[in-house]
Order: structure tokens, then C-alpha cells, then sequence
């Protein structure tokens, strides 16, 4: 009786396992769960803070798939497929997320400090997706159905510098072609936004860079183009990052809703003054269920509590 009491002392006085890696659920209810994040190739706490909590709420209710937001590895993108920081800013901070994540390029991930201008440094994380089940990237802009919905990938960075004639005329037919019920596009810069880099159309007014940037990479006209052409009024909902923080936006574009997640690894500060159904600089993440009718967006913070709701409903 002794022994039996002295291993069950030892039994509950043992360290906790660590919980195991979290799978993609495939939905028998035909909802689609996923999460969207930008701006987290830092490798530093705050992107293992958001990590964390992305494991726990899929592991709670059940997540198919994870979409970046672009700036993907901080400060000027990546070398090459054998670059460390593969490990240190996206395998080891995600290793409990067994799961594809669908990603989109920044300005960071094109390199030069954040100018986005070495326009080589894509092809890195585009040949990363023959190497890791992990990472889908087929291409800078490309589109994916999944359950009810079909998501449609952009390169705003190419916009910028408009360097995307084909992928406007592709995103464009895309969109109008497509016959799922909710059409979601993503990228990497915002419509509008409360952050310091501010509105489409008038990015950045104080921008470093605006003595060597042309007029349109530095104000955003490109990017302006490419939404009001082929995702503002077609689509129901764009999401994007850029700005270190979380909004929900009450204005629309021609109907289509706009959010921001980008505050997968740090925060900043928000100073603009568009309404909003809901802004937090304060770290976190989105996640979105999407069903036959109704979509569901949820802002998450760190600590994994639920700090925002919004619902969008569909005949």
C-alpha cells in the first residue's frame, strides 16, 4: 500500500508533458476554421507569445489552415532556402501547428530594409514550398478553395511599384469567375488603416524613403488600383497587415469589409482616425469560421481571450 502510495505521490508531482502538435481537423460540418496573422517574421517573443495562442484556440475548436500576411522575416526577407531563419522565425515558433499555411509577401520579405524594391528575394519563399508540406506559396499571387469559400492571394509589394499587370488581370477574372459563396482576398497592405502607415492612396507621409521612392510606391496608388479593380465590391472580406495592430474597420470598400491582423509579433501605435468596429495594438490574431451562410470573425489576444466579434451573413 506503501509503494502504491509513494508512486501515485510521484505520478501527480511529475512535470506536465507539453501538449501535442496541433493537426488540421478536417470539417464534417462544412465550416471552414482558419487563422490569419501578418507581420511575424521576427523570431522573438511576442511572434512565440501569438504562436502559443494560435496552437491553444486550434486545438480548442479546430483550425484547417493558417494564412500570413505577409512580412514573413524581418528586417530584409530571406537568403535563400538553407537561411537560418527558416527555423528561428517559422518552423520552431509553429511547430505545434501541423497544418498548411497559406502565405502572402510584404514589402519586408522583397528585401532592403523594408523598401521591397530587390524584387529576386520572392523566388526564396516561393522554392521554400517544394521543400516544406508546411508552406504553400505556389506563386506571388494565386487563389485556393476550400469548404464554402475560395481565397485569393495578392502581391501588394509588386503593386506598389506597379509591377502587376498580370496579377491584376488574373485576380480580377478570378473573382469574377469564382462561384463559391464567400470570396476572401488577402494580402499584405491595407485599404485603410488607423495605423502609422495610414490609407491607400496615402501611405506613409512622413516616409523615410519618400526622397528615393517614386510617387506612387510611396503613396500606395498601385495597391489603390489593384483593390478598387479587382477585390473592392467583389469580394466579401480583404484582409491585411502592414500596421503592427488589429482592426476591424467600419468602413467598407464598395461593400467589401476590411480587416487588419498584423500584429503577430509586436504592436504599434494607432493614430488614424477612420471609424471602427474594433482596434487593438496590443498582440494577437484573427480567427475566422466560415459556413454555408454566416462567417464569424473573432480578434484574439495573446493570453487567447476573445476581444472582438464580427458576423457577416450570406442567403
Amino acid at each position: 500500500m506503501r509503494c502504491f502510495a509513494l508512486l501515485l505521490a510521484l505520478a501527480c508531482s511529475a512535470p506536465r508533458p507539453p501538449d501535442p502538435p496541433v493537426s488540421a481537423r478536417a470539417a464534417v460540418d462544412g465550416t471552414v476554421r482558419f487563422v490569419a496573422v501578418g507581420d511575424t517574421g521576427m523570431g522573438n517573443d511576442g511572434q512565440r507569445a501569438v504562436a502559443s495562442a494560435m496552437a491553444r484556440a486550434c486545438a480548442a475548436r479546430g483550425c484547417d489552415f493558417v494564412i500570413t500576411l505577409g512580412d514573413n522575416f524581418y528586417p530584409t526577407g530571406i537568403e535563400g532556402p538553407d537561411d537560418p531563419q527558416w527555423r528561428e522565425k517559422f518552423e520552431e515558433p509553429y511547430a505545434a501547428l501541423r497544418m498548411p499555411f497559406w502565405i502572402s509577401l510584404g514589402n519586408h520579405d522583397y528585401g532592403n530594409g523594408g523598401r521591397g524594391d530587390d524584387f529576386g528575394k520572392a523566388a526564396h519563399q516561393i522554392a521554400y514550398a517544394q521543400r516544406s508540406p508546411k508552406w504553400k506559396l505556389p506563386a506571388n499571387h494565386y487563389r485556393f478553395s476550400h469548404g464554402p469559400a475560395e481565397f485569393f492571394a495578392l502581391d501588394t509589394n509588386l503593386a506598389r511599384f506597379l509591377r502587376d499587370g498580370d496579377q491584376k488581370r488574373h485576380v480580377t477574372e478570378w473573382v469574377a469567375a469564382s462561384r463559391a459563396r464567400w470570396k476572401i482576398a488577402f494580402g499584405h497592405h491595407p485599404y485603410l488603416s488607423n495605423g502609422p502607415h495610414g490609407n491607400v492612396g496615402d501611405y506613409d507621409p512622413r516616409h523615410r524613403y519618400a526622397h528615393t521612392l517614386g510617387f506612387a510606391v510611396w503613396k500606395g496608388h498601385g495597391v489603390k488600383a489593384l483593390l478598387e479593380e479587382a477585390v473592392c465590391g467583389k469580394a466579401d472580406l480583404y484582409l491585411s497587415g502592414h500596421d503592427h495592430s488589429r482592426q476591424w474597420l467600419q468602413g467598407t470598400c464598395a461593400g467589401t469589409e476590411l480587416a487588419i491582423s498584423g500584429a503577430g509579433a509586436e504592436g504599434t501605435g494607432l493614430r488614424g482616425n477612420n471609424p471602427a468596429r474594433f482596434q487593438s495594438s496590443a498582440l494577437g490574431f484573427l480567427y475566422v469560421a466560415v459556413s454555408g451562410h454566416e462567417l464569424v470573425a473573432e480578434f484574439i489576444d495573446a493570453a487567447g481571450k476573445v476581444d472582438f466579434e464580427r458576423r457577416l451573413t450570406r442567403p
